[in-house]
């Protein structure tokens, strides 16, 4: 069984693009993006509207899952169209390319850290820090990790979390950050006056919530889940850190392919150079990925999962506050 650089190493063949692949994924998505948004304002019966609202929802976060890979370079890292493509994406998205890059970047290599995982991720406390910090602390850390900051993350991670807090940080780096909000604010306004509230609710604010309540979980659990390891900096690996604190999340065909096998994450964090086509592949082919840390989309599972607040150093594992 391979490990350290020789398992990185392995994983390397299956770090090619087919551009033929990878825009007919980019192309076939954005047209069935459309095609549903359209059908937020077009259809007459309200339940088809609220169908394609919800459908754009979940397209939105595949797409989104489609610029995360262009972003690591995985597809159409050649393609100077693509570039501005998918720049324009992370506009229109809340995720501006100078913010997601240089936060995700850090995420991928200080992943599972104790000390400085918390730029680009979910923040995380050890039991000692928690009980030696300040009211304003614990109340800041417990809100960052809140169920309801999670469900409502088109509020509080992107709107805030990746435009206003980077754009006020430093808006010379961040302008693109003020633009993202300034387009977004103005689409919610043209489709107020023009198609009324419901245009607004099934257009734009449905469907993000969907996307961003999904992708902020996700995001969540792939990271603090019950069997996640966590290191200091002394006992840390770019290895371990892929295997032991990124999880499998287990989904089916359908939700597989809207998240754009984004579950294969400790694969991907193993080698952020995989095609989201290939991770499968991947896991197929290498016996040492066929056995990760799996948490999955049941709602037993995302209890356990939200029920984590701190790790305990003494056993190990992440715990409750209680």
């Amino acid at each position: 069984m391979r490990t350290g650089p020789d398992l990185i190493q392995a994983t390397r063949k299956f770090a090619s693009d087919s551009t033929l692949h990878s825009w007919w994924s980019v192309a076939s998505t954005g047209v069935l993006l459309v095609a549903s948004l359209a059908g937020t304002l077009w259809w007459e019966n309200p339940l088809l509207r609220i169908l394609c609202s919800v459908l754009s929802g979940l397209l939105i976060l595949r797409s989104f899952v489609l610029y995360h890979d262009q972003q690591h370079h995985s597809i159409l890292s050649r393609s100077r169209f693509a570039e501005i493509l998918m720049q324009g994406f992370g506009v229109l998205a809340l995720s501006a390319s100078s913010v997601w890059r240089s936060s995700h970047n850090h995420h991928h290599s200080h992943n599972s850290k104790l000390r400085g995982s918390h730029i680009g991720s979910f923040p995380i406390m050890t039991k000692s820090q928690y009980l030696k910090s300040s009211r304003g602390e614990r109340f800041q850390y417990l809100f960052a990790r809140h169920p309801l900051t999670i469900l409502f993350g088109y509020v509080f991670v992107f709107l805030l979390g990746m435009c206003i807090f980077p754009f006020l940080n430093d808006p010379k780096r961040h302008w693109d950050c003020l633009a993202a909000l300034l387009i977004h604010v103005s689409i919610g306004v043209v489709l107020l006056i023009f198609t009324g509230w419901q245009g607004l609710l099934l257009f734009q604010t449905l469907p993000h919530f969907i996307a961003y309540a999904i992708g902020s979980y996700l995001f969540y659990a792939q990271h603090n889940f019950p069997d996640v390891k966590l290191n200091d900096k002394s006992g840390w690996t770019y290895e371990k850190a892929a295997l032991e604190s990124s999880s499998y999340m287990k989904m089916g065909p359908l939700m597989a392919w809207f998240s754009a096998n984004i579950g294969y994450h400790h694969v991907h964090h193993l080698n952020s150079r995989i095609p989201f086509y290939r991770l499968p592949e991947a896991v197929a082919s290498l016996p040492e990925l066929q056995n990760p840390r799996v948490t999955t989309l049941s709602p037993r599972d995302i209890i356990r999962c939200l029920r984590l607040k701190v790790w305990d150093v003494d056993a190990q594992r992440m715990v409750g506050i209680r």
